[in-house]
């Protein structure tokens, strides 16, 4: 559950390489850039397979709570201290939504997804369609920008091969409609909030902003789980190993190592290329549900993924969803629940 990348791959952040003022002193060598893009690559491929284990024996909600709340404490002590920044009112109060939205709709979503037994690689393929939602309100709806080729073939083919993969697994059983509508559901939560975000009055600092959106984020979820009856019946005593280490992976990897990985390559490389985990964190989902859970790939879910993230690929070199430059978005925590967890949130993200 984690900015967007798909919603600014053809503008250039200060700090970038090349671009913007105040970048980096001095070219990181590829295989550096490799190494923490391969980091990223793999971290938020695995979110989803983590939430998997904590739903195996800890509530839903819950879990969901327990590792924002965490993690946006921690972020938020210590961008505290290192850049002095005082919030405001109206930042926690446009943190509180953006949180609400990214964190409550779109990342508690895709753990309730997969609790209803949607297979955690479908769910990344639906969480994938983020660059393509953002890409049709900029361009179809607001008209931000001139449809292009790409960007039209990209938001047919994407949605088709959504079509595609959520009926033909409806319909065969392998995974509840419900489930799957769900996992929508998050995807037009966090399209919501990452717009939402781009003019809402946010923390300069990164670290800050995306710790102050996971704490009421997941403070919302908490007192969610408290009001549906999550912990009526629940004990500490029932949580595995297993789902322990599964809300471990996803707040120390997912939230800080990913969203560290994530920043350092926002202030180093160009953003197209930091844009490709958009579609490529789906396809190590999608690889570890079938290595790890057994989960089935037909070839109807294999061809509906091609379609999708081959669709997002065009989105993505598009610019689909692309912002003028300057009209940044600060201190949210967009990770395209491309990735489910936040990094970034999601990020996320989920």
């Amino acid at each position: 559950m984690p900015r967007t990348l798909a919603s600014d791959t053809t503008r250039r952040l200060p700090g970038v390489t090349g671009e913007g003022t105040g970048g980096p002193t001095a070219t990181p060598k590829a295989a550096t850039v490799w190494t923490v893009l391969g980091a990223l690559y793999f971290v938020w491929g695995t979110t989803y397979l983590g939430i998997e284990k904590v739903n195996e024996s800890a509530p839903t909600l819950l879990g969901a709570a327990t590792r924002f709340l965490f993690a946006g404490t921690v972020l938020v002590a210590f961008a505290s201290v290192r850049t002095h920044e005082r919030t405001t009112k109206s930042q926690w109060r446009a943190a509180g939504i953006v949180g609400v939205f990214l964190l409550l709709g779109g990342n508690a979503l895709v753990a309730v997804s997969e609790n209803m037994g949607t297979p955690t690689g479908i769910v990344s393929l639906i969480i994938a369609l983020i660059p393509l939602w953002l890409a049709f309100f900029d361009r179809v709806v607001f008209r931000s920008a001139p449809l292009g080729w790409r960007v039209v073939t990209g938001l047919v083919g994407g949605f088709l091969g959504a079509a595609v993969l959520i009926g033909t697994n409806a319909s065969a059983g392998r995974a509840p409609l419900g489930g799957m509508l769900v996992a929508v559901g998050a995807t037009l939560c966090w399209t919501a909030g990452s717009l939402y975000a781009r003019s809402a009055p946010l923390p300069k600092a990164p670290l800050l902003g995306s710790g102050m959106q996971q704490l009421v984020g997941g403070g919302v979820i908490l007192a969610v789980a408290v009001a549906t009856g999550e912990l009526s019946d629940f004990s500490v005593s029932q949580v595995t190993t297993a789902s322990w280490l599964g809300l471990l992976w996803l707040i120390l990897a997912g939230s800080f190592v990913g969203f560290s990985c994530y920043l350092w390559l926002l202030r180093n490389v160009r953003t197209t290329l930091v844009s490709t985990y958009a579609y490529v964190n789906p396809i190590v989902a999608v690889t570890l549900g079938w290595i790890v859970l057994n989960e089935a790939l037909t070839a109807r879910t294999l061809l509906a993924a091609v379609i999708v993230l081959a669709s997002v690929a065009l989105i993505v070199s598009a610019g689909g969803a692309g912002r003028e430059p300057g009209d940044e978005v600060e201190g949210s925590v967009e990770a395209g629940i491309a990735e489910p967890d936040v990094g970034v949130s999601g990020g996320d993200g989920a």
